[in-house]
């Protein structure tokens, strides 16, 4: 049996948290990838890039892995109670949990990172501890078989750090070289540590309105956490 995993979508994700992975883990020796979506329709990433899943949450087989990307739509998923059951179900049986981005807010939605240390992207990491998760500001946070990615590039570096668990570093390398990972950003100012202070004052308040739709339904989440028995 190939080792499987499974990359949900829906409307609205952020291609590259989901494809920087797939491009390392569909890299591994014996390994399926699986593109999953409530329907086989192409499905808009945010950016207009339309893509056709391979699978759907109805008739997805099992899976050794889960990974779960940002992007916009995630907004709408942390109140989607089927896709919320669908990866209680999934990735209570799975060997590794993974996420990148705003991914990790649907994972905590889900109650799969009570206990857990994680990341996410810095204009929401604080709202993972309304679901019981320990934010952690790294670029990727490993705790037991949750692995979280901070920001979109940051795919990159989980799924590398995911694939040499499994395979190893000689594997692993041979990976980083075929896909030519190295590196080098023209200007040193992607993380809030990082960014002038105006830099990071303008690209803040560009979310400031959206922040406080996910805070308002990050709460939401929390409630209905509470109020259950998952």
């Amino acid at each position: 049996m190939p080792f499987r995993v499974g990359f949900l979508i829906y409307p609205e994700f952020t291609q590259l948290d989901m494809t920087g992975p797939l491009e390392v883990f569909s890299r591994m020796p014996d390994t399926e990838v699986l593109v999953l979506a409530k329907t086989r329709d192409a499905t808009p990433s945010d950016a207009g890039l339309h893509l056709l899943p391979n699978g759907t949450l109805s008739d997805c087989p099992y899976l050794d892995m889960v990974c779960v990307p940002g992007g916009p739509g995630s907004l709408a998923v942390v109140e989607d109670e089927a896709t919320l059951a669908f990866l209680r179900e999934r990735c209570g049986k799975a060997a590794y949990v993974t996420s990148v981005c705003t991914g990790s807010l649907i994972l905590a939605a889900a109650g799969l990172l009570r206990g857990y240390r994680a990341t996410s992207h810095w204009s929401v990491i604080d709202m993972l501890k309304l679901c019981g998760a320990t934010p952690v500001r790294q670029r990727v946070v490993v705790d037991r078989n949750r692995v979280t990615g901070a920001g979109v590039t940051s795919g990159i570096d989980m799924a590398l750090r995911v694939a040499e668990e499994i395979c190893g570093e000689e594997i692993v390398r041979d990976i980083q070289l075929r896909l030519e990972y190295d590196p080098q950003p023209l200007r040193d100012c992607g993380s809030p540590a990082k960014a002038a202070p105006e830099t990071l004052e303008r690209v803040r308040a560009s979310y400031e309105g959206r922040m406080r739709e996910r805070r308002a339904a990050m709460e939401r989440a929390a409630a209905r956490l509470r109020d259950s028995v998952i």
